[in-house]
């Protein structure tokens, strides 16, 4: 299964919806597919300047590594090294803060992933779950 520009926007919109329901600040929110190509982004009024970075740096980290930023930030900390080398490897194109979430089939497999930054870690993940399931898809957890 490959990630359509649909759901895509799908999930854009029940990201940005969540947010809302939050009182979130303004987030920018970009879904790659599984080769860490972008299919949608967009950046609310208001969202500061690199917002779109950190968002795709999530994402694709989230693409490169199999996992959710939030999982990948726990396991740097018990193995800073190896991260920092990672992080040296994809010329600095991760983030180690929550609001990086794979995407996943029905049979498990990555098709993708979303990246929210703006508001805290714990926020932005919140919001990029409530858009995978707006899209009908699965997230980590339910993988």
């Amino acid at each position: 299964m490959t990630l359509t520009l649909a759901q895509a926007q799908t999930i854009i919109t029940g990201t940005l919806a969540e947010a809302r329901t939050r009182d979130a600040r303004e987030l920018a929110v970009i879904v790659l597919d599984a080769g860490a190509h972008p299919v949608a982004f967009a950046r609310e009024d208001g969202a500061s300047l690199y917002r779109f970075d950190i968002a795709r740096a999530k994402a694709e980290g989230a693409v490169g590594m199999d996992a959710d930023t939030a999982v990948l930030a726990e396991r740097a900390k018990g193995n800073p090294v190896f991260f920092q080398s990672v992080t040296a490897a994809v010329g600095g194109r991760i983030a180690f803060s929550p609001g990086g979430v794979v995407i996943r089939d029905a049979a498990g497999t990555l098709i993708g992933a979303v990246g929210v930054s703006g508001d805290t870690g714990e926020c932005d993940a919140d919001c990029a779950r409530a858009g995978i399931r707006a899209a009908g898809l699965l997230q980590e957890q339910e993988a």
